[in-house]
């Protein structure tokens, strides 16, 4: 018997499977491969409610709405789930940006893993919502012909030329607590007002009413308020109102809530050479007076490089400790700070430890993060300018 035939003969004698080859399979798992379940998981919340996950519910939604805002805030992200996205949720996601975030539409604050909160346990919502919609009915009212059209034809074209002006923005939908009397929206492709909403009704803890929505085309509609929700969510926008005061009245505080400060982006107007050339330089503050107000003598103050600044974004917080959330945010970040040595007005040598190298939409993943408590599991990779899973 040849070589050949008695190995042969061998490998088939192998009653403990000694020669059969296992490959080792690895326990950790990618990081493309976590953040494909966790869109999976948003799209299963989507598929379920008809609309994407809220800040404002409880936590496990709240996680679900986090995840996707940095699943947004992240190209790389993106790119990785952008085939799983069967309803759009990545949508132009790149081309959002949003200069003025309340941070008191966060819910259930009192979780609060990294005491960012004081001793006010009341939530500072008035409404409560819930994740899934009960006993809503499937009856949407289709438009029909505003026969007093003119009245509101004006109304059009006012907003037409606010939004050549600059005194109102197109912006992403963000929640029902947008739907308010007076605002204007984008809900496929055609402009819609909202005339007027009706008694606010509670069954099973959800709350709903009934709207007159006028629209742009001279139709009008009687839509439930959750109804159009859904639809904004899936393909609509809204409008900016017109002022800050009108914006606050639907934001749900009442009296009882204190506003803490505000977080802050800046960029800096600096003509110092070594400055003005540095890609992606924030400074990330925080002050209790008005932002405008305390950058004001920005040129006269080391700590703005001495030079003017642009406002960025501005996150308003109510009820909590906002020193201590511009702290961790700077520890996070903390291998990106910017090391330089500015000469103030009193001749002497300063270091500014509030500037970092970081995209700004990477800081505002880590905003996202930090107040979900998921910043934990993440950290900051200086060589990638990416937020990466530890």
């Amino acid at each position: 018997m040849d070589t050949k035939n008695e190995l042969l003969k061998e490998l088939e004698n192998d009653p403990f499977n000694l020669l059969v080859f296992k490959p080792k399979i690895s326990t950790n798992r990618d990081e493309s491969k976590i953040v494909r379940e966790q869109f999976n998981r948003i799209l299963s919340f989507y598929k379920e409610n008809g609309c994407e996950p809220s800040v404002c519910n409880d936590r496990a939604e709240r996680s679900l709405a986090m995840i996707l805002s940095s699943i947004r805030a992240d190209k790389n992200q993106i790119a990785v789930v952008k085939e799983l996205d069967e309803f759009g949720l990545l949508d132009n996601c790149e081309d959002i940006l949003i200069s003025d975030i309340n941070l008191a539409e966060i819910n259930n604050l009192d979780d609060d893993p990294f005491g960012l909160l004081g001793d006010d346990k009341n939530d500072i919502f008035t409404l409560k919502h819930v994740t899934k919609e009960i006993d809503m009915p499937d009856y949407i009212a289709k438009r029909k012909p505003c026969k007093n059209f003119g009245k509101y034809e004006a109304l059009f074209k006012k907003l037409k030329i606010d939004l050549k002006n600059g005194d109102r923005k197109i912006q992403e939908y963000r929640g029902e607590k947008y739907i308010q009397k007076g605002l204007f929206f984008i809900l496929k492709g055609v402009v819609g007002y909202v005339e007027n909403i009706g008694k606010i009704t509670k069954q099973k803890n959800v709350h709903n009413a009934r709207l007159h929505c006028i629209f742009e085309n001279g139709t009008y509609s009687d839509m439930l308020l959750r109804s159009l929700s859904a639809e904004l969510y899936k393909d609509g926008q809204i409008m900016s109102f017109l002022n800050e005061e009108i914006e606050d009245s639907f934001s749900q505080i009442n009296k009882e809530d204190e506003l803490s400060g505000y977080i802050y982006i800046l960029q800096s107007k600096s003509e110092n050479e070594v400055i003005r050339n540095i890609n992606d330089l924030f400074k990330i503050g925080y002050c209790t007076s008005e932002v405008d107000e305390r950058i004001k003598n920005a040129k006269n103050e080391p700590t703005y490089l001495m030079a003017d600044v642009r406002k960025v974004a501005t996150y308003k917080c109510f009820n909590m400790n906002t020193q201590k959330f511009e702290q961790l945010l700077h520890q996070f970040f903390g291998n990106s700070c910017l090391d330089i040595k500015i000469i103030g007005d009193d001749k002497h040598e300063h270091t500014p430890r509030e500037w970092f190298i970081v995209p700004l939409s990477v800081i505002k993943q880590a905003i996202n993060l930090l107040i979900n408590g998921e910043i934990i599991f993440y950290k900051y990779d200086y060589d990638l300018m990416e937020i990466i899973i530890k």
